[in-house]
């Protein structure tokens, strides 16, 4: 085999080596303290660790002492190391704690349930006047109607005290009579209240998709904007508050079980029917498509939110309730009295302080519940990242 390189005087002066314009090193045995690499097992190989001079002369990244560049390292190919490259490293591009940003009051991205919450209280801060405001709208408007309700059926429901009055020498049929006088009057109040309340709680539910749409967007938004998005949707958006409240209202009276399932798995459908504009169907087929497969988890939020609109009205209801007397009733459980028009128009005061921020939040929480499905379902994160402005990174 004919040499192509070697010490220095060798045979191979005329063959360009890698050792060319790079001073000798003394071979080993010649008095340095610091013994030599031979090249001249592999001549035309650099030597392990070399580098070009153009390559030496440009900065790098520092070495620390016992680490070893493994073998087709560049170093020009890399930052120089910061703390700031060693977190984009860890962290996937376009990463962020809000996934795809948060340009308005809730994160692009799946949520849970303190994300929810949190979303619907932001919501309330950030538009105070336009939220308070209608939901004090709808809570005068539940008031009232309640108010007349109870003034007018109530009016036969002197038949409780005659319950409560009719003594040991009452016989079975009177006592019948009278029970089962008094429970239809119940139903009687009950039944147009809750209905009437659920209707207008669907109704607020449409207005706070529009708000909500624009909020999670960062963009603007007033009465007016979310007027003219409800009002084309206006008819149908009635009729599906309507049938919502009708069969969830006549199922949790007589049937909880049915009654729990509709009101579950249409509990997305006037949201779907605002953002969406479908029709009175489509509403209520998009609803419980979004809801099968996450039953529990919707059931769970949405109870969480009417416990909480629960702890919030009585709370706030309760100085109103000092004043009706109620607390009479409760130490002298014989006693029965019946509640005048003052301490209905008491009653009806608290209600509307209480449902001013209750009723929205319930209703906010039940939008962000729908994107939220969504985001998870179909990707809407990405759809709303970029109408929003924001360019979503691109899969790797």
């Amino acid at each position: 085999m004919t040499e192509t390189g070697g010490a220095p005087g060798g045979q191979g002066d005329d063959t360009p080596t890698p050792s060319q314009g790079i001073p000798q090193i003394p071979s080993p045995g010649s008095g340095d303290s610091k013994p030599a690499e031979d090249h001249s097992a592999s001549p035309a190989t650099p030597p392990r660790g070399w580098q070009p001079p153009d390559a030496q002369a440009a900065p790098g990244p520092a070495t620390p002492p016992g680490w070893e560049r493994p073998p087709g390292y560049r170093p020009e190919a890399l930052p120089p190391f910061t703390g700031q490259q060693q977190y984009q490293y860890q962290q996937p591009r376009g990463w962020s704690p809000h996934g795809l940003g948060k340009p308005g009051v809730i994160a692009l991205r799946p949520l849970n349930i303190g994300d929810i919450l949190d979303g619907a209280i932001t919501a309330i801060r950030r538009h105070p006047l336009l939220i308070l405001g209608i939901g004090a709208v709808m809570a005068v408007l539940t008031a009232g109607i309640t108010f007349l309700v109870q003034k007018y059926i109530l009016a036969d429901f002197e038949n409780l005290a005659t319950t409560a009055t009719l003594g040991p020498g009452a016989t079975e049929e009177e006592l019948r009579d009278a029970v089962f006088g008094t429970f239809g009057d119940l139903f009687l109040v009950l039944i147009p209240t809750l209905l009437i309340s659920t209707l207008l709680l669907a109704v607020t539910t449409g207005l706070m998709a529009s708000v909500m749409g624009r909020a999670a967007l960062g963009r603007e938004v007033t009465f007016g904007i979310a007027w003219r998005e409800v009002q084309p949707r206006l008819l149908p958006l009635l009729g599906v508050a309507f049938g919502y409240a009708l069969v969830t209202t006549i199922g949790l009276m007589f049937c909880i079980i049915p009654g729990v399932l509709a009101w579950v798995f249409w509990a997305l459908a006037v949201p779907a029917l605002v953002l969406e504009r479908g029709t009175f169907r489509d509403a209520f087929a998009r609803s419980i498509k979004l809801v099968g497969g996450a039953f529990w988890r919707v059931l769970g939020i949405l109870l969480l939110a009417r416990v909480i609109q629960s702890l919030f009205e009585n709370i706030i209801q309760l100085p109103f309730a000092l004043g009706t007397g109620v607390f009479d009733q409760v130490l002298n459980p014989g006693k029965v009295t019946l509640p005048s028009t003052g301490d209905l128009l008491l009653q009806s005061a608290g209600q509307i302080v209480s449902g001013t921020i209750a009723i929205p939040f319930v209703t906010l929480v039940t939008v962000i519940v729908y994107l939220d499905q969504r985001m998870r379902r179909e990707g809407m994160d990405i759809e709303l990242a970029r109408a929003a402005g924001v360019q979503p990174p691109q899969a790797w």
